[in-house]
C-alpha cells in the first residue's frame, strides 16, 4: 500500500530501522489497521470484542523483527488499543512500535495504549517504543502508554523508549513481574519543553531466585515542563537491581525524580542513584571555544547526553 507524506513523514521519525510493508508488520492509523502482515514464525491477529491484536511469536523466531507502529493524523480523535503479545520459550525478537501524532487542528489529539507481554522461559525481547507529536495546530497531542511484562524463567527482556519530541502531556505506567534467574533492562530517555508534562511510574517486581533488573533513565527539560520519574523496585527474593536517575534541568522546568527501592528478602540487592543538574559549565565554554553559538553548544550536549 502507498503511504501519504504524512504518514512516511511520522514513521521516518518512530521507526528506527525504517518501517516497511515486509515480513510481520501491523501499522494503525486513525484507529484502523491500515495494513498488516505475517511472517513464517509471527502471527498477528485482530483481537475480538475490543480494538487491538494479538501477536504470537513461536520459539523458532531468531534474529526477527515485528513492526507495530501508530499514526494519527485525525485532530481530535482519542484511540485506544490493546495489544498482547505470546512469546513462546526460546524466541529471540526485537518489537518496534511507537506513536506519532500529526495534529494540524485545535481539538486534542490522544492515544493510550496498553501492551501486554507474556514472555516465555529463556525467550530474549527486545522492545523499542518511541513517541513523537507534530503539526502546525494548536490542539494538544497526549500520549499514555501502559506496558504490562511478565517474565517466566530465564526470560530477558530489553525496554528501550524515548518522546523526541512535540508531546505536551505522558503519562508512562510500566508493571514487571520476574520470574527465577529472569534479566530485565530499561533505558528511558525523555525531552520535554515549553509547558510540557511527563509522569513515568514503573514497578518492578523480583519474584524469582536470581532475578535482575537495570534501571536508567535520562531526561532533559526545558521551558516550563514538568517532568517526574517514579521507578520502584521490589525485592521479593534473592535478587539484584540498579536504578540510575540522571535530568539536566534548564530555564524555569522542574524535575521530580523519585527512585524507590523496596527489599522483602534478606538477600536481594538493591541500589539507587539520582542527579540533577544544569548544563556542565566547562563542555559548554569548551564547545563555544570551537566557534559554535551557545545554542549549537547546547544542543550537542544533549544529543550526547540522550543517546
Amino acid at each position: 500500500m502507498e503511504l501519504d507524506a504524512i504518514t512516511s513523514n511520522v514513521l521516518e521519525a518512530i521507526d528506527s530501522g525504517g518501517f516497511k510493508q515486509e515480513g510481520a508488520y501491523n501499522l494503525r492509523y486513525n484507529g484502523t489497521a491500515l495494513c498488516h502482515g505475517d511472517s513464517a514464525h509471527i502471527k498477528i491477529k485482530k483481537k475480538e470484542g475490543k480494538s487491538g491484536i494479538d501477536v504470537y511469536i513461536s520459539r523458532e523466531a531468531q534474529g526477527e523483527q515485528v513492526h507495530i507502529p501508530v499514526v494519527i493524523s485525525q485532530s481530535g480523535m482519542t484511540d485506544v488499543v490493546y495489544n498482547d503479545f505470546y512469546i513462546e520459550e526460546g524466541a529471540d525478537v526485537v518489537i518496534v512500535a511507537g506513536c506519532g501524532i500529526h495534529n494540524s487542528g485545535c481539538n486534542e489529539t490522544r492515544h493510550d495504549g496498553v501492551h501486554a507481554f507474556h514472555v516465555g522461559r529463556n525467550a530474549k525481547v527486545v522492545y523499542e517504543e518511541k513517541h513523537y507529536g507534530e503539526g502546525e495546530g494548536t490542539g494538544e497531542n497526549i500520549l499514555n502508554p501502559v506496558t504490562e511484562i511478565d517474565l517466566e524463567e530465564g526470560a530477558v527482556f530489553t525496554l528501550n523508549t524515548a518522546q523526541i519530541r512535540g508531546v505536551d502531556s505522558t503519562e508512562r505506567r510500566t508493571d514487571v513481574d520476574m520470574g527465577p534467574g529472569s534479566r530485565l533492562y530499561v533505558v528511558e530517555k525523555l525531552m520535554t519543553h515549553d509547558a510540557q508534562t511527563a509522569v513515568s511510574n514503573m514497578e518492578v517486581r523480583m519474584n524469582g531466585a536470581g532475578s535482575s533488573a537495570q534501571i536508567v533513565s535520562r531526561s532533559v527539560a526545558k521551558g516550563k515542563s514538568r517532568q517526574t520519574f517514579h521507578p520502584n523496585a521490589v525485592g521479593n527474593a534473592l535478587c539484584k537491581a540498579h536504578i540510575q536517575c540522571d535530568s539536566i534541568i534548564m530555564d524555569e522546568a522542574q524535575v521530580c525524580s523519585i527512585p524507590e527501592i523496596d527489599a522483602r528478602d534478606i538477600d536481594a540487592q538493591i541500589i539507587h542513584e539520582a542527579a540533577i543538574g544544569r548544563i556542565n559549565t566547562e563542555q559548554l565554554l569548551k564547545l563555544r571555544s570551537f566557534g559554535m553559538s551557545e545554542e549549537e553548544a547546547e544542543n550537542v550536549i544533549i544529543d550526547n547526553f540522550l543517546r
